[in-house]
């Protein structure tokens, strides 16, 4: 009979990144955290979003991006505009992002963004790392 072990995990570290009136809706603010450079959104609904600033394709600073929406694949003699405020797309290649999610919406290859839990608590912005 074999014994299974399980490998004691270092709990996630709690940090108060500022104030939430230093976050301005629909922008990133570059903090950082433990070596780690964290893009923190507040979202027009007052939620807040915390990602690495490195896309997973190439690498690039991903929160220098442009936040808006995008425009999805569509029939002929159609178009739509969808998730304005919440897609990110990268600014080298232009891969795009669900903020909610970390998701990359239309590539084969799936892709996320690697997230945080960010919370607001008493007027400050705090991420579990």
């Amino acid at each position: 009979m074999s014994s299974i072990t399980k490998e004691k995990s270092q709990p996630a570290q709690r940090f108060d990144v500022g104030k939430v009136e230093d976050f301005p809706v629909g922008k990133f603010r570059i903090v950082q955290c433990e070596g780690r450079q964290i893009g923190i959104i507040r979202m027009d609904d007052g939620d807040v979003h915390a990602v690495l600033n490195r896309c997973p394709h190439k690498g690039a600073p991903v929160c220098k991006g442009i936040v808006g929406g995008t425009w999805p694949p569509s029939a002929v003699g159609e178009l739509g505009f969808e998730r304005d405020g919440y897609v990110l797309t990268c600014p080298w290649h232009g891969f795009e992002f669900d903020l909610s999610t970390g998701a990359e919406l239309f590539q084969e290859r799936p892709m996320r963004l690697r997230k945080y839990r960010a919370t607001i608590e008493g007027g400050s912005v705090f991420i579990l790392l």
